[in-house]
């Protein structure tokens, strides 16, 4: 699909109600991030709650035959680590909590980097410097912003603040499908690229590093890192567009 996909009412009222069940779901399962807490508890925990609601399911699980509801990675992991029962969070932890939910067809996305015990005030800042840049660029959202805009915004909040946006690694369009037209990448300028029609759908999603913005993929084929062992923080949004603003959907 090399076009925008927009929605009906009917469709946007099933987006919404699987934004709630993973917008739920992740506040969930961020309570239970504390050291001695596997990964693979978590994701069966969040498998559990999406399909304890009726006509609702895991995104992530079998999408491109990916083994589990959850991404969940630690410290300097930046995207698609893998829930594991031998993978233990420890004090001083940060977990990215990725999570989609689907109903009718149609998909919802969204992440969170949870801090496991009390966090250095470095780390602190930095994940907090990456959901603000998330919440500044969702802020200006509406029919007719250029994706170009929403890059720009988030460069300019995250390399401000002294880090790196992972350029490789690019928020996206959906609905139909997890991923598809346009790429929404973290790093741009301002008045370029594809002008936003109402009624679409994106995930936007600053994934970000305390030092290089290079990384490289894990030997389990799924997860990818920083290169140089920074830790990574990531944030997402679905937002629906509308012709006055955007409604986060997750």
């Amino acid at each position: 699909m090399s076009h925008f996909q927009t929605f009906t009412a009917k469709e946007i009222e099933s987006l919404r109600r699987a934004g709630k069940v993973l917008r739920e779901c992740l506040r969930l399962v961020s309570t239970k991030v504390e050291p001695g807490v596997t990964t693979k508890q978590l994701d069966e925990f969040a498998e559990e709650f999406i399909r304890s609601f009726d006509g609702a399911a895991p995104a992530f699980k079998g999408y491109n035959n990916y083994p589990a509801t959850l991404c969940t990675s630690i410290n300097d992991e930046c995207v698609h680590g893998l829930p594991s029962p031998q993978r233990v969070l420890r004090q001083g932890d940060i977990v990215a909590l990725d999570c989609g939910v689907i109903v009718d067809g149609l998909y919802t996305d969204a992440c969170v980097t949870a801090g496991v015990g009390l966090l250095p005030e470095p780390v602190q800042t930095f994940v907090r410097v990456t959901e603000d840049a998330l919440e500044k660029a969702c802020a200006i959202v509406r029919e007719g912003v250029r994706i170009g805009d929403i890059s720009s915004m988030i460069q300019k909040a995250v390399e401000g603040a002294g880090y790196a946006c992972v350029r490789a690694l690019t928020g996206h369009g959906l609905g139909s499908t997890l991923h598809q037209f346009p790429d929404i990448p973290n790093v741009g300028k301002k008045g370029k690229g594809p002008s936003v029609p109402a009624y679409t759908i994106i995930a936007i999603e600053p994934i970000t590093s305390m030092g290089s913005d290079v990384i490289r993929e894990s030997e389990d084929g799924w997860t990818i890192l920083t290169s140089d062992g920074s830790l990574s923080a990531h944030f997402e949004h679905t937002v629906l567009v509308l012709p006055d603003g955007g409604e986060i959907l997750a």
